[in-house]
């Protein structure tokens, strides 16, 4: 299905959008499209707060100028999936994803996970006990990498011995 999803959104971005081909990441719910585009270029001796702010003028700038055609693809998208479509730009290493979904999602946590949340929440990290979750979600991604990229890389030969069992 992934593939499936790449090769549609490869046969419908146009030519020149970005550097290479879109990275196209896709769960249940929603279809994420980042593409990188060209880096700026400054003078060697620029400041790095002065390149991030460059580069994040050429996401913006990009945002605004493919807006209708972005919004015409993911329409045809969501149609075709059934899923919400979102879109993101990298230029060097900046980065910046304009619409993206927030799934509500059901857990059920105890007192000591629930007072972790709270002291997040009391601490000014987060605003909500479900904004303390997903900045949780987030510090394990940075830094468990590597050990969920092998999961995920397993799960996927799992889908394959699966999908040449004896009832398919």
């Amino acid at each position: 299905m992934a593939e499936d999803v790449r090769a549609w959104f490869a046969a419908r971005i146009p030519a020149g959008w970005f550097v290479g081909p879109p990275e196209v990441s896709a769960d249940g719910e929603e279809i994420l499209v980042v593409g990188q585009l060209p880096d700026v270029e400054l003078a060697g001796a620029t400041a790095g707060a002065a390149r991030a702010a460059a580069r994040a003028a050429r996401i913006e700038r990009f945002r605004e100028e493919s807006r209708e055609d972005r919004v015409r693809i993911a329409r045809d998208a969501e149609r075709h999936f059934r899923r919400k479509v979102a879109w993101g730009a990298r230029c060097g290493d900046e980065m910046k994803v304009f619409t993206t979904l927030s799934v509500p999602v059901m857990t059920r946590l105890r007192m000591g996970e629930r007072s972790i949340l709270d002291t997040l929440v009391a601490g000014g990290v987060a605003r909500s006990r479900s904004e303390a979750l997903a900045w949780c979600v987030r510090l394990v991604g940075m830094h468990q990498a590597d050990w969920i990229k092998g999961l995920r890389d397993a799960l996927v030969k799992v889908d394959e011995v699966r999908s040449k069992g004896p009832l398919n």
